[in-house]
């Protein structure tokens, strides 16, 4: 028996580690498409210190951050532990299914259309501190864009359909078509309105121009959301209308979904204080709303590849295993996973902050200027990647064991400390605010992420923090080594910034290599054992030790 348990505990941690290598292949080739997408669109409509690039870069984070606030976690920290539990019945969940996808899209078609009527009051609250001119272009934007609510929550619903069960590569493969169309309407941009001057005032854009830059935006997430629907019919989900969800057990979920909720507008609160911070940074004045967007863009890139990926996979498993309350299998799951997740965020760490520079000319138009102001905001920023990613791993522990209370006063420290590091960044010279909102943010993650781990070591009787705090130590001296040298080998060669992109990317592989170099080295002189799931592309990242 015992032998027949572990062959199937190693086929389970093989199957995860196929579906994390394909779920990071997807989010690999997705990021890389975005950040080609946020070069172009830099060089499309002039970047970092433009009225055009922060008004867009506005209206189009705006549906994030409300999907976010409607659904978005909900639908992820909710839907999966109850799926998973409504498959086990005779029908295989089919009529849950439809009559939660029917009750869900009916909801969120109707707050999505008010919320596009409501685009000029929703603008003005995100920017209430912004420069007059940039505004009304802002609106304009925002009535293109809004609709991406709707979507993003369609696609968000259908994936965790999908996750469930278990055909996971879908979900993260389909934002590679949102980049697509997305490019493609920066390529028509070009073709029939060149590029837009660096120069060009807010109120110069005609309808045309915004009609196009924003509507293909938005058609690039209709076609991200609507793409699942193939995968869906080829694992037997057959979706149809279906009206009435009461007797569907769903008491539980929804008071997951309050704490749930609660966890969210505390997040978005930040949200709408972080957005007023870098929309008042006047255009010419140094890094603002479009460069904190694409610094966050560059932050998120290796908890998508690695955590997202990997604990997405693992979530299922989890669900499951407190469904049955194998409490040690759940221990034994965060213990791994935090782990091996350690090993490539301390590495990524060390990347942005040995590159930010030069990434910040790739995504800043090629100058030197505005790409050395989104460098200071990159490199704050990945101070706080680490603790970042061990929070969505503790998050979901709690969401597998239908907990999203504990999870939200968690959250109130990280939104109080973030908050308040944001709000007292006013304080700072215009130039200087959005690295004050990244250093915020760094501090903020590293206190919520510790405050999680304690409460979920409570829940679960533990969670083999000894051998975590080891690992993670041992990562972070490797990972101040590599900065080190890493820095140490770019500083001399600062002057290649001013080559444009070329100069940058050669700044990038050279400062880059050395980092991945002296890292590795260490692994090895140290002896850190979670290396080696990464090293063979996660085929068992999640084997029992």
């Amino acid at each position: 028996m015992a032998e027949a348990r572990s062959d199937r505990r190693s086929l389970r941690g093989a199957a995860l580690g196929r579906a994390s290598a394909v779920m990071a292949a997807g989010t690999a080739v997705s990021r890389v498409l975005g950040f080609v997408r946020a070069a172009v669109l830099a060089l499309v409509i002039g970047g970092v210190l433009t009225a055009g690039g922060n008004a867009f870069t506005l209206a189009n984070t705006i549906p994030t951050n409300l999907y976010l606030l409607i659904a978005g976690g909900v639908l992820n920290a909710v839907l999966v532990p109850q799926v998973v539990r409504a498959m086990q019945r005779p029908d295989g969940g089919a009529e849950y299914l439809d009559r939660l996808v029917t009750a869900a899209v009916a909801v969120l078609a109707t707050a999505t259309l008010l919320l596009t009527l409501a685009s000029p009051a929703i603008v003005w609250l995100f920017s209430t501190e912004s420069p007059g001119e940039m505004r009304p272009l802002a609106i304009a934007f925002a009535f293109w864009c809004l609709p991406q609510v709707f979507f993003y929550a369609l696609y968000t619903l259908l994936g965790q359909i999908l996750n469930a069960k278990g055909h996971f590569g879908a979900y993260m493969w389909a934002p590679v078509v949102n980049n697509v169309v997305a490019l493609a309407g920066l390529g028509a941009f070009v073709l029939a309105f060149g590029r837009v001057s660096e120069t060009t005032p807010a109120d110069a854009w005609t309808p045309a121009q915004i009609a196009v830059l924003a509507g293909s935006s938005t058609l690039g997430v209709v076609a991200q959301a609507l793409i699942l629907l193939v995968p869906l019919r080829r694992a037997g989900v057959r979706l149809r209308p279906r009206w009435g969800v009461r007797g569907m057990g769903l008491r539980t979920a929804g008071k997951v979904a309050g704490w749930t909720f609660g966890a969210l507008l505390l997040s978005q609160g930040t949200a709408l204080v972080v957005s007023n911070v870098t929309t008042s940074v006047p255009d010419d004045s140094g890094a603002g709303n479009y460069a904190w967007a694409n610094a966050f863009l560059l932050f998120m890139l290796p908890h998508s590849l690695v955590t997202v990926s990997l604990v997405t996979a693992l979530f299922t498993r989890m669900s499951a295993a407190a469904a049955r309350g194998a409490l040690e299998e759940l221990r034994a799951d965060v213990s791994s996973a935090m782990r091996t997740v350690g090993v490539a965020m301390v590495l990524a760490t060390a990347g942005l902050i040995v590159t930010a520079d030069a990434a910040g000319v790739l995504l800043g138009g090629g100058r030197a200027q505005p790409g050395r102001a989104l460098g200071a905001v990159v490199a704050v920023a990945a101070l706080g990647l680490v603790p970042f990613s061990a929070t969505y791993l503790v998050q979901r522990g709690f969401y597998a064991l239908e907990d999203a209370r504990t999870p939200f006063f968690v959250q109130c420290l990280a939104t109080f400390l973030w908050v308040s590091g944001s709000l007292a960044s006013f304080l700072l010279p215009p130039e200087h605010r959005v690295v004050g909102v990244a250093a915020s943010l760094a501090v903020s993650q590293w206190a919520g992420a510790l405050a999680g781990l304690v409460a979920l070591h409570r829940r679960l009787g533990g969670v083999d923090a000894a051998r975590i705090a080891s690992t993670h130590v041992r990562l972070l001296v490797i990972g101040a080594l590599a900065t080190a040298a890493g820095l140490l080998a770019v500083r001399p060669l600062d002057g290649l910034l001013e080559r444009s992109y070329v100069g940058a990317a050669a700044l990038a592989v050279i400062g880059g290599g050395v980092v991945v170099l002296v890292y590795g080295a260490g692994l090895a002189v140290l002896r850190v054992e979670e290396v080696r799931p990464l090293l063979r592309r996660l085929p068992g990242p999640l084997r029992r030790p």
